[in-house]
């Protein structure tokens, strides 16, 4: 499956919760787009976050303050002098209670009013008192994006510290087609993660291998295993978010490649193999979380091979052993590497510790519906070459892997970086 093949992006990579005791502010303005935001919020309410709107005079001639209240459960904000006196005072507390504030859509006029540090309604005033990450989402007609007033303001707020989350280009409710489509809502809660996580990965270079590899038969047949690639997407994304500079190199998987990381999509063991030493030459980690297939046939035929006899034999040929190549020549670099296994986890995963001349591998028992293949969850063992070892109990996978790059950057990078995690 190529890149443009795969769904542009899977609600449920983000892990149920993550925002839970999140104090977040959505801010509308009056645009078409303001639908989107409906479910912008539907999103961030699913994710756990609790959810405050406030919406410009425009913006309830395009979707009524009711339909907010209903899906937020908490009254709107749309005036600065709400409930007489207290409503400036509330817009404050708000801005000091937020950990984010979103701004989706943002039309020129709010931007220009940002820019200018102008504060003459509800949603202004807030912003100018706001200390936490704020994303702005620009959504306008494409000829209005690219005006050199409005390219100057967004530049001025990025250089005032607002993240700027660049419009979608397609066709518009104008008529028009390119740039200034509200980013997709997903995308928009994706790189909120990104902006609410600590950056204690900045600056190293991480590759993470993922899903399974397909060793053709025929041209229509193959060998593979059931790996869905979730475990090593899980841990390219988290890594992307905590500040790294990400490579995937993906096996044939049904996931979207994760925003921020430079995605390489392979099919056989040897393309993985080729990928994985061209792209990780300069890596300070590799995390190889990839089943890669042991065995390859001998000769892939160049036709669909006919059902005849009885009994067929197809010779297979062995591949590299890419993660025992990777340990015999690491240059410095640190090597993780997964283990999953049927029986006696501790026994194999020790053993190919040591064979492969790891620092790290993380094992887990696959089978169960709820760990290993296809899963949403996991429960892994940590085993070091150092001989310690850790049980981690069963978790979503996203948790699992901000575990995982939490252990090994105490190991091996904190003298580089000293932040906190997510």
């Amino acid at each position: 499956m190529t890149k443009a093949e795969k769904p542009l992006f899977q609600e449920g990579a983000i892990m149920q919760d993550s925002l839970k005791d999140k104090q977040i502010v959505l801010g509308v303005c009056g645009g078409i787009a303001a639908y989107k935001s409906v479910e912008l919020l539907r999103m961030l309410v699913k994710q756990g976050a609790e959810v405050r709107v406030l919406m410009t005079r425009n913006a309830q001639s395009f979707v009524g303050p009711l339909t907010f209240e209903a899906l937020s459960g908490r009254p709107v904000g749309r005036d600065l002098f709400d409930d007489a006196a207290q409503g400036s005072i509330r817009h404050i507390e708000w801005a000091r209670n937020a950990h984010a504030v979103i701004i989706a859509p943002a039309t020129a006029n709010m931007i220009g009013k940002l820019a200018g540090g102008i504060a003459d309604d509800a949603l202004s005033t807030f912003l100018l008192a706001v200390t936490a990450p704020r994303l702005i989402c620009p959504s306008m007609n494409t000829h209005m994006y690219e005006n050199m007033a409005v390219q100057r303001n967004l530049d001025q707020l990025e250089a005032d510290g607002y993240h700027i989350i660049e419009p979608a280009a397609g066709e518009l409710a104008c008529g028009e087609t390119g740039p200034g489509r509200l980013a997709e809502p997903a995308y928009i809660v994706d790189r909120l993660f990104h902006h609410l996580c600590k950056k204690d990965w900045s600056g190293i270079r991480v590759l993470v291998t993922a899903g399974p590899t397909r060793e053709a038969i025929d041209p229509v047949r193959y060998i593979s295993n059931h790996s869905s690639g979730k475990m090593g997407y899980a841990v390219a994304r988290a890594a992307e978010y905590r500040g790294a500079e990400v490579t995937l190199v993906s096996g044939p998987t049904r996931l979207a490649p994760p925003f921020g990381v430079k995605t390489v999509d392979v099919v056989s063991a040897c393309e993985m193999a080729a990928a994985v030493f061209e792209h990780g030459a300069e890596a300070d980690l590799i995390i190889k979380v990839a089943a890669v297939a042991d065995y390859r046939p001998q000769t892939a035929a160049a036709h669909k091979i006919k059902k005849s006899a009885e009994e067929m034999s197809l010779p297979l040929v062995k591949n590299m052993d890419i993660l025992k190549e990777l340990g015999e020549h690491k240059r410095g670099r640190v090597l993780v590497g997964f283990a999953a296994e049927t029986d006696d986890l501790t026994e194999y995963a020790l053993a190919k510790l040591k064979a492969k001349h790891l620092d790290m591998i993380v094992g887990n028992l696959v089978g169960s519906p709820s760990s290993g293949f296809g899963a949403d969850t996991n429960q892994v063992t940590l085993y070091h070459a150092d001989g310690t070892q850790e049980a981690l109990p069963n978790m979503a996978k996203e948790t699992v892997a901000h575990v995982l790059l939490d252990r090994i950057h105490t190991r091996f990078f904190a003298k580089k970086v000293d932040h906190d995690s997510c």
